[in-house]
């Protein structure tokens, strides 16, 4: 799921990110707001008719709330660093929208790791629970 340009420099594939604003959009609406202790986040899995990428796909928001644009950028920069690194805990192909606390900027970095880590575990469960209760729906209906 990463390419490698070096042996010291790892990059995720274009398609591991939400870049529209349209796919920002679809997450918004066709989800709830879930809260964590620095952070909200949204998900939303994928349907039928989406991008041919598997996998999960994660976008940032850093709003001028945050603060200035040294402030916002460096907000991002360790969220992506982490999104990075534990972005395989997610199997599911499903869209995932983190929206920061102005906290994120002052804390810990292993503690925003594990903050990162607790929610994608949160919504691999949720998409799995999904998945499970879908199955049972059609093995009633068959």
């Amino acid at each position: 799921m990463q390419e490698t340009t070096s042996d010291r420099t790892l990059l995720p594939l274009r398609g591991a990110r939400l870049s529209k604003h349209a796919d920002y959009q679809r997450v918004y609406q066709e989800s709830r707001k879930y809260f964590s202790a620095s952070m909200t986040y949204f998900f939303s899995p994928r349907g039928e008719n989406a991008p041919a990428i598997c996998g999960p796909r994660v976008g940032l928001t850093a709003g001028r709330v945050l603060g200035k644009a040294v402030e916002r950028n460096r907000i991002k920069r360790r969220l992506r660093d982490i999104v990075r690194r534990r972005v395989a805990i997610v199997e599911a192909d499903v869209d995932i929208v983190l929206h920061p606390r102005k906290s994120v900027l002052s804390m810990d970095f292993a503690k925003l790791e594990g903050e990162v880590v607790r929610i994608f575990s949160t919504i691999q469960a949720a998409i799995d629970k999904q998945g499970a209760a879908r199955r049972a729906e059609s093995k009633v209906e068959s």
